[in-house]
């Protein structure tokens, strides 16, 4: 079994976890989703993922590519992005979300945390907005 991960701050470790794993999504013209492997309790940690900072001098080149499709904005205006590792840059958008992330850049990790019980085989999904301004388009919407 694919193991996932879990950050320790106690220990300043990521631990595995088993809790998820990717297939197919059933959301229309997406591809690969996360999935919960087991039955996920509102309020627990689904993941944890490291980060990968993407730096000023590079922001640029990554609009140009497939990239630009797997990267979380962040920062008070949004000017910063980042790469989650693990499944972190697979889960997919929906304004009706069943999990939530938070992005801790300090300790180097974005953490994925279920807003509700979601029940095993079911699709972890995110609002990739955080505010819910569906007014605001996503990037892929534009």
């Amino acid at each position: 079994m694919v193991s996932y991960f879990c950050y320790n701050s106690f220990i300043n470790k990521i631990v595995p976890l088993n809790k998820i794993y990717v297939a197919q999504s059933e959301i229309p013209g997406a591809d690969r989703g996360v999935f919960a492997h087991v039955a996920i309790k509102k309020g627990e940690t689904i993941e944890t993922c490291p980060i990968i900072e993407i730096p000023d001098h590079e922001l640029s080149r990554v609009g140009e590519g497939i990239l630009a499709t797997y990267v979380y904005f962040y920062g008070e205006k949004k000017e910063s992005l980042l790469v989650a590792l693990g499944f972190g840059s697979i889960y997919n958008h929906s304004y009706t979300p069943n999990a939530t992330y938070k992005i801790k850049p300090t300790e180097r990790i974005i953490e994925f945390i279920a807003l509700k019980n979601i029940k095993k085989d079911k699709e972890i999904i995110v609002n990739y907005i955080q505010e819910n301004d569906r007014s605001v388009p996503l990037w892929f919407e534009e």
